[in-house]
């Protein structure tokens, strides 16, 4: 892709249609550069954003006929744009994102982060560091302290085989309240070795189709339910019920960030005091941007005792939505990442669910070796896991539902013999949204 400049085409980039001069500061169209340069190089540059009113001063210095890369930097900088290298002849130009990052960038991160501790006791001091600094940077301590204390306002339990499901209402802050279902177990077997106490697993929604009311969302309640947890899934802010009540653009706002978190410890503050629930299996898991609300949350919450995000932890992308990074926290401790976040759960058992297709694509080879190495600090190696799926994509498919329920049955002894997704009733959305009168 390295070519010598021409004379033709070196007048034409210094002349163009003005006379490029000092006093203009050789200023020339963004738009116009890049066909020049597209031409130059031989390449192709793909996107979506308007170059034509964009002027570029020193615009033909800016070029360096030895490096297409160079001169692709030096021009689209100055605008927040990006070159991302795609295939043969093929440039992709993107809009600057904060919270996405590409994967060689991640893997500098960690060995940077790594190289600030090297022991346990190195390790929990940025860990506790890093908490503090979260809590602050999500603002959430102050609007947990002003939460309603009211009881949550429950509908009459559905029964179904093996578990059964009731909605629920619960009012949370400044007039707010947060909508969702409670999946429990009806299984005898394990409530008499139990002796009626069952692990309990908060369970917060991504994007994925339909939220909570979904086929996926409910298959894998049900079985968790089937197989002895209690489950508890809930809306996203500005989703479901709470669109009704705060409007579906109260979802790509920072507002969304916070109150998705609070929403899950106020559920976890209220059903862990259920005369039902172990208080030593709690769990956390969810898929996208669940899982980031399952790293946060094991951050923000020290109850709970076994997480499991779902094709999200990365060392290279935050979230691309405001209800995962819309407060700064990836700031603390002089810059973070989710992958860091999620070591502080260490040595607790963790296990992340990656695949081929998306952000976690480098999981094996970067993030999955740190997490080992941070829970080496404990000689606890063996309780975190990765389940890489290389040739799958970005869902909450059947073999990453597996993967979670395996996980599950391994580190809260659920009831194998219960697993069976067909035997779960897909419910219709209506059926599933709190009312009162049901």
């Amino acid at each position: 892709m390295k070519k010598t400049f021409t004379i033709a085409f070196f007048i034409s980039l210094t002349l163009g249609c003005n006379a490029q001069t000092f006093e203009n500061r050789f200023t020339r169209s963004l738009h116009d550069v890049m066909e020049d340069v597209m031409r130059q190089f031989n390449i192709r540059l793909k996107y979506d954003m308007d170059t034509t009113g964009l002027k570029l001063p020193y615009a033909n210095f800016r070029i360096r006929p030895y490096s297409v890369e160079e001169t692709l930097s030096n021009i689209l900088s100055p605008f927040d744009f990006k070159p991302v290298y795609q295939q043969g002849n093929l440039w992709k130009v993107k809009r600057f994102e904060y919270p996405r990052r590409q994967p060689e960038d991640g893997r500098k991160l960690i060995n940077y982060l790594s190289s600030l501790y090297n022991n346990r006791k190195q390790w929990e001091a940025r860990r506790d560091s890093l908490c503090r600094e979260v809590r602050q940077l999500l603002e959430i301590d102050p609007l947990l302290e002003k939460c309603s204390n009211e009881t949550p306002q429950v509908t009459k339990i559905r029964k179904f085989e093996g578990y059964t499901v009731q909605n629920f209402c619960m009012k949370t802050v400044n007039g707010h309240t947060v909508k969702g279902s409670i999946y429990a177990p009806a299984n005898s077997k394990l409530k008499k070795i139990w002796k009626g106490k069952y692990p309990l697993i908060i369970c917060p929604n991504g994007h994925f189709l339909n939220g909570r009311y979904g086929k996926v969302q409910q298959q894998r309640l049900g079985t968790l339910a089937r197989m002895g947890a209690i489950c508890v899934d809930y809306d996203l802010w500005g989703w479901g019920e709470s669109e009704e009540e705060v409007g579906s653009k109260a979802h790509q706002t920072s507002e969304a960030h916070v109150m998705q978190i609070l929403n899950g410890v106020r559920i976890l503050d209220w059903m862990i005091q259920r005369k039902d629930v172990d208080k030593t299996r709690i769990g956390v898991n969810g898929g996208s941007g669940g899982g980031t609300q399952t790293v946060l949350l094991s951050v923000i919450d020290n109850r709970f005792t076994a997480s499991c995000p779902v094709v999200s932890m990365s060392a290279w992308f935050d979230g691309g939505c405001p209800c995962e990074s819309g407060k700064p926290i990836q700031l603390a401790g002089g810059g973070t990442c989710n992958a860091e976040l999620a070591a502080a759960f260490a040595p607790k058992p963790m296990m992340v669910v990656s695949d081929g297709g998306d952000w976690t694509s480098e999981t094996p080879k970067s993030e999955y070796p740190y997490l080992q190495r941070i829970y080496g600090f404990y000689d606890q190696k063996e309780h975190v896991k990765n389940i890489h799926l290389p040739k799958e994509r970005h869902d909450f498919g059947p073999n990453k539902r597996n993967a979670v329920y395996e996980f599950f049955i391994e580190t809260f002894s659920l009831d194998r013999a219960m697993l069976d997704e067909d035997k779960v009733t897909i419910e219709t959305e209506n059926a599933l949204r709190y009312n009162p009168k049901k």
